[in-house]
């Protein structure tokens, strides 16, 4: 059945739109966009008083399957990518097996096609086994549908590894994505290295840990010509090192998350909550503040969540034998809504970049726009619908959310991917 979306605020600034219109929709694809559209035998949604957008892709999110499904799935995790909004994700590589292979590939995207809630593109690991000692089968991944190569979860240590698995590897064309993280260097960190580690008497993590690498790739990127996209960037001198690498003109991009954004090591306190341990952990509050010019000024490309979750019981440990990592898919598009576009430090047309249009951008897939012909990818939502995150529980199979508890602004409520419903109203379908 046809579908028509009535009276929404579109913004789309890939084809200059930014008022209120309608959609048309028929299969797949966007038939019209335009003002008092008629579809006879159409379903008519009325979306007065919400925000319509390209739908929302977010490039950095472990899904656990296979492998760790007591975590997550891919079922629920994607349940919970749309009721944030999402259309999409990328999955990260660091499954049991390790997505090293084309066979590993087929399997995230068939288990996504016949079951997921959104779209899922895999990433394919750039070492086996992210052992950092062999180059995957990348070949073998990008012919089922790779779309980037990363070893996330740990950092590739040596720097001959990477130089050969991207003087290899660039002739598919995709990104390789870096988890900055110099292990000799960071040791068995838990937090960032300073005056909060110190008075919790918990083992720091120097950013330099993250710095070193961020350079050290930048330069790799720079010998071989390779695609680099620094993946959740923490600090305020890596991204001064991102920006520099883009002033030179190398092919360089990076990402942030709300939790590096709007959250400090100053959250962290006697309570020991292990939400709030994440890798790279928190920053300062001067890193925090950096990182939030740089989204504004553009050299942060994309806001991802890096969703990770873990059982209640891993989380539920001695702070240092808790596994890094927190949820995060579900509450991303309104932390961006609440701390960026309503205090003014960016537009709604830079949170459509941020969190759509440069992900598609970066991997490498294929573009949507709110324009006839374009895939039916859709985001809506009302920017005034508050909040408390947490509160009415989680669509992840996890709870481990750094967030729980924060009053916000902004909620998906509508979500079509290829023309279906997968949120109405904002129950997931």
């Amino acid at each position: 059945m046809a579908l028509l979306l009535k009276n929404a605020h579109i913004v789309d600034p890939s084809v200059n739109l930014d008022g209120v219109a309608d959609v048309a929709i028929e299969g797949d694809r966007i038939t019209a966009v335009g003002e008092n559209l008629a579809v006879e035998g159409a379903e008519v949604i009325d979306l007065s008083g919400k925000y319509l957008v390209p739908g929302l892709v977010d490039m950095h999110v472990h899904l656990r399957d296979p492998g760790y499904e007591h975590k997550g799935d891919i079922v629920s995790e994607t349940r919970a990518a749309a009721k944030g909004g999402m259309t999409g994700v990328c999955s990260m590589p660091n499954t049991d097996p390790v997505t090293d292979n084309g066979v590993a590939v087929e399997y995230v995207k068939s288990v996504a096609a016949a079951k997921g809630h959104c779209r899922v593109y895999p990433s394919g690991a750039i070492t086996k086994g992210l052992k950092g000692e062999i180059i995957s089968e990348m070949g073998d991944m990008v012919a089922h549908g790779c779309v980037a190569f990363t070893d996330d979860g740990r950092g590739i240590q040596g720097a001959g590894m990477l130089r050969r698995a991207m003087d290899y590897g660039k002739m598919f064309g995709k990104v390789f994505m870096s988890h900055c993280q110099d292990e000799d260097l960071v040791g068995e960190g838990q937090i960032n290295e300073g005056a909060v580690s110190t008075r919790l008497g918990l083992l720091g993590w120097p950013a330099e840990g993250e710095e070193l690498q961020i350079q050290r790739d930048i330069m790799i990127a720079r010998l071989t010509g390779a695609k680099l996209h620094i993946q959740h960037i923490s600090t305020a001198r890596g991204l001064e090192m991102v920006r520099a690498a883009k002033a030179e003109g190398l092919p360089v991009t990076c990402e942030a998350t709300p939790h590096h954004l709007f959250l400090t090591e100053d959250a962290i306190d006697e309570t020991y909550n292990t939400s709030l341990k994440v890798n790279p952990p928190l920053r300062t509050a001067a890193d925090a503040e950096a990182l939030r010019e740089g989204v504004a000024d553009g050299t942060v490309d994309a806001i991802v969540t890096d969703h990770a979750p873990h059982a209640d019981w891993e989380k539920s440990r001695e702070f240092e034998l808790a596994p890094f990592g927190m949820i995060g898919i579900e509450g991303s598009l309104a932390l961006v809504l609440t701390n960026l576009v309503k205090t003014g430090k960016i537009t709604y047309q830079r949170m459509v970049e941020l969190m759509s249009i440069a992900p598609r951008r970066i991997l490498g897939v294929d573009e949507v726009k709110i324009e006839a012909g374009s895939l039916a990818d859709i985001t809506v939502f009302d920017p005034e619908i508050r909040w408390t995150i947490g509160e009415d529980g989680f669509e992840s199979r996890a709870h481990n959310c750094g967030f729980t508890g924060t009053e916000v602004c902004g909620r998906a409520t509508d979500v079509f991917v290829g023309g279906k419903a997968t949120l109405r109203d904002g129950v997931v379908c």
